[in-house]
């Protein structure tokens, strides 16, 4: 039951009872699993370039930036870092008081290797009278972890990845935004040196990240040559998604009913309204010192590369079906390019009538484009690439996480297990049309994405619904196109430990 004041709360937020309605619904008949053809591999799908396919590539991306179109760098920057302090916050509740668990001990006998060492070292300093040796000597090892993670010291318990300290450099640390302005001059500057890049940060921690850009871009844009143009977004409130309780029907808090943010996918809205021609997607923790960034700087222009030529042919094959003036030989050359670039199939095809395939054909061909750098898989958690079915019967690339698919199915459970490649967050997207407009994103959704999650508040279960998430869902009626990317081009930092990998010092 919707009450006067609930009206009030969701005309505050922007959010329609036909959307609760419809959230609520989802709740109480779940989300259908996606119907797989296959896990896509360099045999179905999945492009592995060779040294000359490199090179051409490589040629189309330079030749692209100094065509005055416009480039932009997205970067999903929101989200405290907690998850990635978990084990030092068990830590700090543990009853023991001496580092005991490897993930401890590790994290003490390379304390001095974090890029972070010297601020934790002086504010133990300020708070204490005590370095870190001393009070390490004195077994005062909670005392550290809590100026690590407490707000009266460093406060990393609480602060985005964005605005850790990640890298050590001869001139001082560098958080992952500052990494981020560094590839983005190495891959994303356009004809004027200009770099775009946009960052979705947390309302909160907005300031913070203006101040850093602020303090540090100048210095970038002298080594690099380049300007910066740096913008931010926040995840919109009316794409927060309401709360259910066990039996489907709102959860309220204090009276009052509960949102939650919609999970990574609200953000197609954010994406959708930035203006530009190409937009590289790439997640926050997932960067490099300078020394190993010659393999990500290559990469991402290769798959632009590709990227950039393949809506090149695409936007000439739209101009010729609008033209009317085509030959039956060059629509099934399209229909090869659909097929065989696109991987996009239709087993029905052979059953058009010639005006039903040039307006199939219309229809597939003009849709915002992505190309995805896939990585070889090593066991790393994340969703991976398959050949699934749509609703229209027609067969794609898509990028599923696990709970897309139905594992109580062996054939489904050895298709994703047997998956040769993941997905590592490594996107470049297109997303005007043939006539330079901008595509409306959100119409490309899949609704039928989501997934529910399991959550509590005030020690009452909950259920929490996650939008299509940005790189799943959201873009599922996207043209598609994944290149294989080597494994050096995939380092995230999910826990405070990872930095002592050595790719991160």
């Amino acid at each position: 039951m919707i009450t006067l004041e609930d009206k009030e709360q969701l005309a505050a937020k922007g959010i329609t009872e036909a959307q609760i309605e419809s959230q609520l619904a989802s709740f109480a008949k779940g989300f259908p699993y996606l119907q797989l053809y296959a896990a896509a591999s360099v045999e179905k799908g999945i492009v592995r370039l060779d040294n000359d396919q490199q090179q051409a590539f490589l040629s189309a991306w330079d030749e692209y930036t100094q065509s005055g179109k416009s480039i932009m760098k997205l970067v999903p920057a929101s989200g405290a870092a907690s998850r990635m302090f978990k084990d030092l916050f068990e830590f700090l509740e543990a009853p023991y008081n001496e580092p005991t668990k490897p993930f401890e001990q590790k994290f003490f006998a390379n304390i001095t290797h974090f890029a972070f060492y010297g601020d934790l070292n002086s504010a133990c300093v300020r708070l204490f009278d005590k370095d870190i040796p001393q009070l390490i000597l004195e077994g005062e090892y909670k005392k550290i972890v809590a100026v690590l993670l407490d707000a009266d010291g460093l406060g990393y318990g609480q602060l985005p990845k964005g605005l850790l300290l990640f890298h050590n450099y001869p001139d001082g640390a560098r958080t992952p935004l500052e990494e981020h302005l560094v590839e983005g001059a190495l891959y994303a500057a356009d004809a004027n040196g200009c770099v775009d890049v946009h960052f979705t940060v947390s309302p909160e921690h907005r300031s913070m990240f203006e101040y850093l850009v602020a303090d540090n871009a100048g210095k970038y844009e002298k080594e690099y040559n380049v300007n910066y143009r740096v913008t931010f977004s926040e995840q919109k409130s009316n794409t927060d998604t309401i709360a259910a309780d066990m039996n489907n029907q709102p959860f309220r808090d204090k009276g009052k009913l509960l949102f939650r943010p919609g999970g990574h996918g609200a953000l197609i809205e954010n994406l959708n309204d930035l203006d530009t021609d190409v937009v590289f997607i790439k997640n926050i923790d997932n960067v490099v010192p300078d020394r190993l960034k010659g393999d990500t700087i290559q990469y991402k222009k290769l798959i632009a590369g590709v990227l950039v030529e393949l809506q090149r042919q695409t936007f000439q094959y739209l101009e010729l079906l609008e033209s009317g003036e085509y030959t039956h030989e060059q629509v099934m050359e399209i229909v090869q390019f659909l097929q065989k670039k696109l991987y996009c199939k239709n087993p029905d095809i052979k059953n058009l009538e010639d005006a039903e395939l040039v307006l199939y054909l219309k229809n597939k061909l003009n849709r915002p484009m992505r190309v995805c750098g896939m990585v070889k898989n090593v066991g790393e958690p994340g969703g991976g690439p398959f050949l699934a079915y749509n609703h229209d019967g027609t067969i794609s690339l898509q990028i599923l996480e696990s709970s897309q698919i139905d594992m109580s199915d062996p054939t489904k459970k050895a298709m994703f297990e047997g998956g040769t490649h993941f997905n590592p967050v490594d996107l470049v997207c297109a997303v005007r049309n043939y006539k330079g407009q901008k595509f409306d994103l959100t119409k490309y959704v899949d609704p039928e994405t989501g997934f529910i999650s399991y959550k509590s508040k005030n020690g009452k279960e909950l259920k929490a619904l996650e939008l299509p998430g940005l790189w799943n869902g959201a873009m599922s009626d996207w043209n598609t196109v994944f290149v294989e990317v080597p494994l050096t081009t995939f380092n995230p930092v999910k826990t405070v430990n990872d930095l002592l990998r050595e790719q991160h010092q």
